[in-house]
């Protein structure tokens, strides 16, 4: 079934230039950090900086370790929020970061990020700590102040939801699909059995190829970030082999777990126009692929918390979009446990939906059927089964 939708929120610029938008809906202003992109198979990250305005997200005290905190949620209350194990899990693990350009601050700023929230040291010294170009060797791309800003993003995301991961950054020479791509297989090569991937682009008729290509490895967890333009498709989220992030408004609340997510109404969620469905996927309202899977918190009006100073930064900045909760999503999988071999991730919340909070409320456009952009009880495609409650939703 075809779906017809008006999304609620579109960033737009013209070509080659960073978007902006402000919202009295979302209470602050926000700009893209990477240029749209200007051309077919170029992606761009889906970092949303606050520009102006005061988040919802505020400081609190059980994320301070020093007299002033930073804006936006740190790794307490994310953990928190969705109910991880972050203290014991993930020793051992690697989760690999894909971006384009290189972030020469990246390693760095890391270690701002853990010394302000407490958590351990994680560098090249203590082997926590490595990146790599897209080929695994150390000729690193030019760099690029606004991809810089998605890989602080990234970075600081895994290290949230779990702070005694690996991580290993991966550098693309361009944000082309086949650049980001052979980065994804080096990924996988060097070992990481989680792979995050926080850009998008429109579809095309090589997704299907780029599917074969890049992202069809069975045992490795491989997220994507939906996008933030709101109801619409974007590719790599679509592919039938990845798990396929949405995002949400993350608040706290009166109930017993303390936190409410509602949908974001810059999360991407539809149809695809050219992905097989995946057969662990049983919704009516897409012949194809249906994103998202799940999702995490995305609104920059709940935004978190995020440092880095490459270039025109000024180090502590609050950010949003469904690049925080892909990689976010990355980590849950890595608290959860290596994938079994053969197995393929994106299935493992369909088996577990118990296991997660369940996103019944908002929306990111209008649509039919409803479910493709409104939150309701079940799955719908703005947040999908919902949000981790817990890892067992992200095991095998």
């Amino acid at each position: 079934m075809a779906a017809l939708a008006t999304a609620a929120l579109a960033l737009t610029a013209p070509v080659g230039q960073a978007a902006s938008t402000a919202s009295s809906a979302h209470g602050v202003s926000v700009a893209r950090s990477c240029a749209a992109p200007t051309q077919k198979n170029v992606m761009a990250c889906n970092a949303l900086k606050v520009t102006a305005g005061t988040p919802k997200s505020a400081r609190t005290e059980s994320d301070l370790t020093a007299a002033a905190a930073p804006a936006g949620y740190g790794p307490s209350s994310l953990q928190a929020a969705y109910n991880l194990p972050s203290a014991t899990g993930g020793s051992g693990q690697t989760v690999a970061i894909v971006d384009a350009y290189d972030d020469p601050n990246a390693e760095a700023d890391l270690g701002v990020y853990r010394s302000q929230y407490g958590l351990p040291a994680c560098t090249t010294a203590n082997g926590c700590f490595k990146k790599v170009d897209q080929n695994g060797g150390t000729s690193y791309p030019r760099g690029d102040s606004g991809w810089a800003e998605e890989i602080s993003l990234d970075l600081d995301m895994v290290s949230a939801a779990c702070p005694n991961c690996k991580i290993l950054l991966v550098e693309a020479s361009s944000p082309t699909m086949t650049n980001l791509g052979t980065a994804v297989n080096t990924a996988v090569n060097q070992g990481a059995k989680f792979v995050s991937n926080s850009y998008g682009g429109g579809e095309s008729a090589s997704d299907t190829t780029y599917d074969s290509a890049y992202f069809n490895h069975p045992g490795v967890a491989i997220t994507v970030s939906s996008g933030d333009g709101g109801y619409g498709v974007e590719y790599p989220a679509a592919s039938r082999y990845v798990t396929a992030v949405g995002g949400t408004s993350l608040t706290t609340s009166g109930t017993a777990r303390g936190w409410t997510d509602t949908v974001w109404s810059g999360a991407g969620s539809g149809c695809s126009a050219y992905d097989a469905k995946p057969t662990w996927q049983t919704d009516s309202g897409c012949a194809r692929r249906t994103v998202a899977d799940v999702s995490a918190v995305a609104d920059p009006n709940t935004g978190v918390a995020v440092y880095d100073s490459y270039r025109s930064a000024t180090g502590w900045m609050v950010f949003g979009g469904t690049s925080a909760s892909a990689p976010l999503i990355a980590a849950v999988y890595a608290l959860a446990g290596t994938p079994s071999a053969g197995s393929y991730p994106a299935s493992f919340p369909y088996a577990h939906t118990s296991a997660l909070y369940d996103v019944t409320s908002g929306s990111n456009g209008t649509c039919s059927p409803s479910y493709l952009c409104t939150g309701g009880a079940g799955y719908d495609g703005p947040s999908g089964l919902g949000v981790p409650n817990g890892t067992a939703a992200f095991t095998g």
